[in-house]
């Protein structure tokens, strides 16, 4: 998001236990970044998941792909608008749903710091540098304050990840959760710090990631909700497209106050309930389109975090020299190139050759940064035992 998811009988597959890693834009990895090798859980990655991450991530690059040529088209922007009311949403769902196990524990702060931190603080560096350059700007800042363009996502999941112990705690998590994104919906002097409007706006969504189990994956993915997401895309384009003169998509970004958008201030609380329950009906619809199975495209799911973070400086780069100003591009076949080029960049940043390439800024490993956790030895024997007990016991 930028500034301006077969039927199943009684044979279905079980989703990932709620013990499963998350890092970085939600990937859910069944490898650890320590050594690379299969995590202690002993559990192969989910394909439901990992397709889920892929088709989201694309979503997010062509929406932004979309932005220099929606105002030329009024279908387009419906569709845009439609994108940006879940493509977000399903990203931080999975989030919080594979952030349930999180806690304080030494390891678990050491991957936060590696695979949300330390890329953001490189990240959000490189884009303010990149726009002096290229953009010919060097009156641009960098601030570690003020996320620009794609960064604002790991300080909210960095702020998300250190709350999941107090989600995990209190009584009833989502309507609280709801509560504070009403609140923050109608307090404009909470500025720009941090984009601490889309944190909290974006957080209800997470938590409802944290309240989720398996059994609720499986309800949207039978055959019936499938068919059901059909009429239910028509009609939010349709109804999306009768908007596009009346309503900013704005509302959909999280971004700004109810005052700041220019609507009184009692809009603020309606939008958030109305996006969210607008939101999580379209994420359903999207998860029950996601296939279950292994794909051409399952793999790619586990570098969603590369195609997120790099795939923002070909946009950029596109947009400061002039790519998108074309006029064969602002026709529905230019918006069609496109959306296929934007997917086909997008496809290629979440492969393993730029994988290996960017880790080292990505998902650093860092072990000179860290003291020696001398408990690690211990738990790892542990749940090496705890492995070996469940696999006689599925024997």
């Amino acid at each position: 998001m930028t500034n301006s998811q077969r039927p199943y009988g009684n044979r279905r597959t079980p989703l990932p236990p709620a013990q499963s890693p998350a890092d970085g834009v939600p990937s859910p990895r069944s490898i650890s970044k320590e050594d690379d090798r299969p995590a202690p859980s002993g559990r192969q990655r989910d394909a439901f998941f990992d397709n889920a991450k892929y088709l989201a991530i694309v979503l997010v690059a062509v929406g932004h792909a979309w932005e220099p040529l929606k105002g030329d088209s009024r279908t387009l922007e419906a569709a845009y608008s439609v994108v940006y009311a879940f493509h977000m949403p399903a990203f931080i769902i999975i989030s919080g749903y594979f952030s349930r196990s999180f806690d304080m524990r030494s390891d678990r702060l050491r991957r936060l710091i590696t695979g949300v931190v330390v890329p953001y603080i490189v990240f959000e560096s490189a884009y303010p540098l990149f726009k002096r350059v290229v953009d010919n700007d060097p009156q641009q800042e960098i601030s570690l304050l003020d996320p620009w363009y794609l960064t604002w996502f790991l300080v909210a999941l960095f702020v998300w990840r250190l709350t999941t112990p107090i989600w995990k705690l209190v009584r009833h998590p989502l309507p609280l959760a709801l509560g504070i994104a009403m609140l923050a919906s109608v307090s404009p002097e909470i500025g720009d710090d941090l984009d601490l409007q889309r944190v909290l706006q974006f957080l209800p969504y997470f938590v409802l990631g944290l309240c989720l189990r398996p059994e609720h994956f499986h309800l949207v993915r039978r055959r019936s909700v499938r068919i059901a997401a059909v009429p239910v895309f028509a009609t939010a384009l349709v109804l999306s497209w009768l908007a596009v003169p009346r309503m900013s998509a704005a509302w959909f970004y999280h971004r700004d106050s109810a005052q700041e958008l220019g609507g009184p201030w009692w809009a603020g609380p309606v939008m958030v309930l109305a996006t969210f329950g607008c939101s999580l009906l379209l994420t359903a619809c999207f998860f029950a389109w996601v296939p279950g199975r292994r794909t051409w495209f399952t793999a790619l799911g586990a570098g969603t975090l590369y195609g997120y973070l790099l795939h923002g400086f070909v946009v950029k780069g596109g947009d400061y020299q002039g790519w998108f100003e074309p006029s064969a591009l602002h026709t529905p076949l230019g918006a069609v190139v496109v959306t296929v080029l934007a997917a086909a960049v997008v496809t290629f940043l979440c492969s393993t050759p730029v994988q290996r390439v960017f880790r080292c800024v990505v998902e650093p490993r860092m072990e000179w940064a860290f003291k020696r956790d001398a408990a690690r030895p211990p738990r790892e024997r542990e749940r090496v035992e705890q492995r070996e007990t469940r696999e006689k016991v599925d024997a």
